[in-house]
């Protein structure tokens, strides 16, 4: 009799482990942990993550689905973020969110498609992420409009007429952005000097010589946030009086922390703003995210050791969103219906409305622009930019 009873209670805890498996929906997170764009990946994750705290469940058809996250470090290289994307399609997840950095996720784009598993990026903004893979949506803006909106600030802000750009040999994400901010500043009439650095390059001192020699106004660096710290540090030990502009890579704690102190002008294009009260579900997310870091003292570190609201934590946050709509929309966990039902979620985010085009990136059309403040170790707004704005 014991025996029977024993093999019933295994039967019964079988079932239930089954029960517990069939009802866990995996999403997977593909961001950089380590190289040189671990710290904006981990800004990205922790805002992913802090979603997932308040939305740790999904349903789907009557039945109630545990989120899992599985996150995977793509280490901000291309090489490595293939096997790091086959690492999610092994785990069976649904859906992807990331990656920071546009190279990395082209590169896992191929390997996402050919498993028919939809991905969400949250600011990554090369064109080619979307265009070039049908199961590619993004929920942030794009660099030709990034790249348009620094031109024009440069000319009206400093009245420049010359810019010294640099920028990354082979990185996807630098060379677009200059290439896209080149392209509108001389249609506004000014002229441009490029140059392109080497990755592992750690002096960027003779860089910084010719942008003074070249006679350009504004230095403009769309780097990665290691390469930022050592351009800002060498600049200020050069005393070098040029703004040095540069995307949304460089609002980050690491930026904020290198500048302080120095007499550098910083100012950076970006997708959020901490200090914008214009959105009720903003202020909601701000206070809520500061109050969930500073009761997490691992994700406070990864945020830079303070809580500071990252525009890239907020657009996390959105994917996420973005994610758990397109799991209800689809009523299925099923990767390939997730990816046809993605198209027509429209939700209303943190970071403004989202909805999706034909190519499957967000219909946004506004930046905001900040300076970093050398004294408080802070960005303080400097305004906002919307395409009708560009187009006057």
């Amino acid at each position: 009799m014991k025996k029977i009873i024993a093999l019933v209670l295994v039967l019964v805890m079988s079932v239930l482990a089954a029960s517990a498996m069939a009802e866990t929906v995996k999403i997977g997170v593909f961001e950089p942990a380590s190289g040189d764009n671990g710290a904006g990946g981990k800004q990205e994750v922790i805002g992913i993550e802090y979603a997932h705290s308040l939305t740790p469940t999904v349903e789907v058809d009557g039945t109630t689905y545990d989120v899992e996250l599985v996150i995977v470090d793509n280490q901000s290289a291309t090489d490595k973020a293939v096997s790091a994307a086959q690492e999610l399609v092994d785990a069976g997840v649904s859906i992807v969110l990331g990656s920071y950095g546009s190279g990395v996720s082209m590169a896992g784009g191929e390997v996402f498609a050919d498993a028919e598993i939809p991905a969400i990026g949250c600011s990554c903004t090369n064109p080619g992420v979307t265009s070039l893979c049908d199961y590619y949506w993004r929920v942030c803006y794009l660099d030709p409009f990034q790249g348009t909106v620094m031109a024009n600030f440069a000319r009206d802000e400093f009245g420049a007429k010359s810019a010294y750009v640099l920028s990354q040999l082979g990185d996807d994400y630098t060379t677009g952005l200059a290439t896209y901010f080149s392209k509108a500043f001389e249609e506004m009439g000014g002229t441009v000097v490029s140059e392109q650095f080497t990755e592992g390059t750690s002096d960027y001192t003779a860089y910084l010589t010719n942008a003074i020699n070249s006679g350009a106004d504004i230095i403009f660096c769309p780097t990665s946030t290691t390469v930022a710290a050592l351009l800002i540090d060498q600049a200020a030990s050069m005393n070098v009086t040029l703004p040095m502009l540069a995307g949304d890579t460089w609002e980050s704690s690491v930026i904020l922390d290198a500048a302080k102190g120095t007499g550098l002008t910083i100012c950076v294009s970006t997708f959020f703003d901490e200090k914008d009260e214009s959105s009720p579900q903003a202020s909601e997310f701000v206070q809520g995210f500061k109050a969930w870091l500073n009761a997490n003292p691992d994700k406070k570190t990864n945020n830079g050791g303070n809580d500071i609201v990252a525009a890239v934590s907020a657009l996390g946050y959105d994917a996420y969103m973005v994610a758990i709509e397109a799991i209800k929309a689809a009523g299925s966990i099923e990767s390939t219906a997730i990816a046809e039902a993605l198209p027509s979620v429209a939700i209303t985010g943190v970071t403004g409305s989202i909805s999706f085009n034909e190519i499957g990136d967000a219909n946004k059309d506004m930046a905001y622009i900040k300076k970093a403040n050398t004294e408080t170790g802070a960005f303080d707004f400097v305004k906002t930019q919307t395409v009708a704005e560009l187009a006057q």
